[in-house]
């Protein structure tokens, strides 16, 4: 990978996970929603409002000036405000987001598995996401180890098992 550092994500990390939401909710190039939109849906604002709580867990790319390329984060959602790749409250589902300029050069699997590691590290057993199927990353999830668990109309929820 060209130039890109991995670093926790903290607190002062929230407009760019902000972002990064925003640059996965619009994956498609025809979806635009706005960020003002999106933080105004409360089924993708509870992946970024109140960050970063005590068992929020995050990673950053960055360039070598510092400037930020993408993040990938753990949240633990509730049975009473499940996100879309929800399976329980003890399973953190996982957001991710690259800079579209960066997309296709390895950040989002250098993204992945430092969330893995962080997840890992904090004893965290597994791990959820939502994808939508025709969205390319789904490729890349199941090519990390994340298998489909539920599918929906157009997404599924994929699951990862966290090894030592």
């Amino acid at each position: 990978m060209q130039n890109v550092d991995i670093r926790a994500a903290t607190p002062s990390d929230l407009a760019f996970l902000v972002d990064m939401l925003v640059e996965a909710v619009n994956w498609l190039p025809e979806r635009d929603w706005s960020r003002e939109r999106i933080l105004a849906d409360p089924a993708l604002a509870h992946y970024v409002t109140g960050w970063m709580r005590p068992d929020d867990v995050g990673v950053v790319a960055v360039k070598p000036a510092g400037q930020p390329v993408g993040a990938a984060w753990l949240r633990h959602l509730t049975a009473a405000d499940p996100g879309y790749g929800y399976v329980s409250d003890d399973v953190p589902e996982l957001t991710i987001g690259v800079v579209e300029s960066w997309r296709g050069r390895g950040v989002g699997r250098m993204l992945l598995r430092a969330a893995r590691d962080a997840a890992r590290a904090r004893g965290i057993p597994r791990v959820s996401l939502s994808v939508e199927r025709a969205n390319f990353a789904a490729k890349l999830y199941a090519a990390e180890g994340f298998r489909t668990i539920e599918s929906f109309e157009n997404a599924d929820t994929m699951v990862t098992d966290i090894r030592a």
